[in-house]
């Protein structure tokens, strides 16, 4: 049997490219290669969920 929602299914758009991001220690922000911040690329976000580092977690429990 097959699930309802399956016949109204489509498969997803390939998503273009995104730039990598790094962390920069010296600004605490992660950033595109052309030194933007990477929370200003609404396509990294969309892509990855969100630009959080590990650099929080090593002094807060909660992040």
């Amino acid at each position: 049997m097959r699930p309802f929602a399956l016949n109204y299914a489509l498969p997803a758009e390939d998503s273009p490219a995104i730039s990598s991001y790094a962390y920069d220690s010296t600004l605490q922000l992660n950033v595109l290669p052309d030194g933007r911040p990477a929370i200003s690329d609404r396509a990294v976000l969309l892509a990855a969920g969100a630009t959080a580092s590990t650099a929080g977690s090593k002094t807060h429990f909660d992040d």
